[in-house]
């Protein structure tokens, strides 16, 4: 353990020793003799590191969700035409910002957590430097399409004054693009050391200002949809700065940071041959359910208020397969990084199952109240009945699409993106929308044959999905992200037998001098 507080232990394959049934620490958890003989325990230990990050990491993507939640709570309460403008906006920043934003960061995904498992770490803030610079660019034509909001509304045949208020709350938003970016590289910079709670304590801290500014600003100082919008900039630039100011506190950086490089002018194309299929991977899916609103718009208020009911219970039980989802990507990703591809291909086998589970929870729990879900969002009888009727359904699809996420995140771990990238948009805009379009126009199953549509199209996903997974070279992708990390170091093969250890990712905040707040975890055996 160095003076930063960086753990030694920079891979899965850092252990000094083999781990026995009675020093591994998911004994601590696993103490049944039945899981203890028919579970293995290189899947046993896989299992606890995976649930230890899956915890963190979903309540801070709850939290982060709970930003816009927010936000339309306060705005509903301005009237329907100022909600309207900011759901228009909302979809605005969401579609031309927020998701290829998102989409570009996830580029750090795959180089940082493999360069991390190599022990490579200042190349690790090579990465971060070029992925800032890149982002930061990226700010120009954002901008560009942001302030020009209002026309393509109106070109898109949205009322003016909607418009209008969708442009208002846009332009307040701007100034915070640039500080979005940075906090989606700061998340994956940290989480791809298997540092989580900093990102948790600082999105907490957002929620509670974010509340606070809503208030003052739209009802205290009767800004309107101004106020709402200049909250929302605000808590993104505090959100960015607090999580800054945490990691130069606890000095989480030292190990990592070697100042800036000229470095970060280099293998800029490297860097986009696997940021372009990132952002079209998670944009294709985005946009779907953007299109999926414009869609039940045409069929009517009613319609289109169930399909927004619909969006907000998927958004909420889409936070569980998600944590699974960045819990593989930083797993495999380490594995591959420290050339151990048996550890590869057990975290990927056993974060299936782990998202499975909660997906079976999930669909027990959706299922036994179906015809009350929509009565937390709305009083309209019509609606709670549409919700109910989709949400037959609707337990199925979120089953599969969870396992398409975490697939999504073993091809992510494993700079297979492309392969998401493509599948995505075969499937989702070549199969699942015409379908969903016949099934709610021409057989007129209205909202419900959007949801038979996408079902349909994730079904098929998870099925070629796991199927490429299982099919990969992965002593291949191994080699691949030696070389990505730039190192050329020896490749523990799959039916090698390797000793398991536990990873820096045992630590979720480095431990030592300046970091009080570490989560103990049984050390390094």
């Amino acid at each position: 353990m160095d003076k930063a507080g960086i753990s030694d232990a920079a891979s899965p394959l850092a252990g000094t020793g083999q781990v026995t049934e009675a020093t591994a620490p998911s004994a601590r958890v696993f103490r049944c003799g039945f899981v203890r003989h028919w579970v293995p325990l290189a899947y046993r230990e896989e299992l606890y590191q995976v649930l230890r990050l899956t915890g963190p990491l979903l309540i801070t993507r709850i939290l982060n969700f709970l930003q816009p939640f927010v936000s339309t709570i306060f705005v509903g309460h301005l009237g329907n035409a100022e909600l309207a403008g900011y759901a228009l906006a909302s979809a605005t920043i969401n579609v031309t910002t927020s998701a290829t934003g998102c989409g570009l960061a996830l580029t750090c995904d795959t180089l940082v957590s493999q360069t991390f498992g190599s022990k490579n770490l200042k190349r690790v803030g090579e990465i971060m430097q070029r992925s800032i610079l890149i982002l930061l660019l990226f700010c120009l034509p954002c901008w560009a399409v942001l302030i020009n909001s209002e026309s393509i509304l109106l070109l898109l045949q949205q009322e003016a004054e909607v418009a209008r208020i969708a442009q208002m709350y846009v332009y307040a938003f701007i100034p915070a693009v640039p500080a979005f970016f940075l906090h989606q590289l700061q998340v994956a910079y940290l989480q791809n050391q298997g540092i989580i709670l900093p990102q948790m304590y600082t999105a907490a801290i957002a929620n509670v200002l974010n509340v606070a500014l809503n208030y003052t600003l739209i009802f205290w100082m009767g800004l309107g949809v101004k106020g709402s919008a200049a909250a929302s900039c605000i808590s993104q630039f505090s959100i960015s700065l607090l999580l800054f100011g945490y990691i130069r506190w606890k000095k989480l950086h030292v190990s990592t940071w070697g100042g800036w490089s000229m470095a970060s002018l280099q293998e800029w194309d490297s860097f986009m041959k696997l940021a372009i299929p990132s952002t079209l991977m998670l944009c294709f899916e985005w946009w779907i359910y953007e299109i999926g609103g414009f869609l039940a718009g045409m069929l009517g208020e009613v319609d289109l208020a169930a399909q927004h009911v619909l969006l907000e219970l998927g958004a909420i039980t889409y936070m569980f397969p998600l944590g699974v989802h960045a819990a593989a990507c930083v797993r495999v990703g380490n594995a591959l990084g420290a050339g151990d591809t048996r550890q590869a291909l057990i975290t990927s086998k056993v974060v299936l199952f782990v998202s499975g589970v909660l997906a079976l929870l999930q669909g027990i729990v959706l299922g036994s109240t179906k015809s009350v879900l929509g009565r937390i969002f709305t009083s309209d009888k019509a609606i709670v009945e549409i919700v109910s009727e989709n949400m037959t359904f609707y337990v199925f699809l979120q089953f599969v699409d969870a396992l398409v996420c975490v697939s999504s995140g073993i091809l992510l771990g494993s700079g297979k993106q492309k392969i998401a990238a493509i599948a995505n948009l075969i499937s989702y805009y070549c199969i699942g929308l015409p379908l969903g379009i016949s099934l709610m126009f021409a057989a007129k199953l209205r909202v419900l044959g959007l949801t038979l549509g996408l079902l349909v199209c994730v079904i098929i996903q998870a099925c070629f999905f796991i199927t490429v997974i299982l099919k990969l070279d992965w002593k291949n992708l191994t080699e691949k992200a030696q070389k990505r990390a730039g190192k050329n170091g020896k490749v523990n093969c799959v039916g090698q037998k390797v000793p398991l250890s536990v990873p820096v990712l045992d630590n979720m905040m480095p431990e030592g001098p300046d970091n009080p707040e570490h989560v103990p975890a049984g050390g390094t055996v």
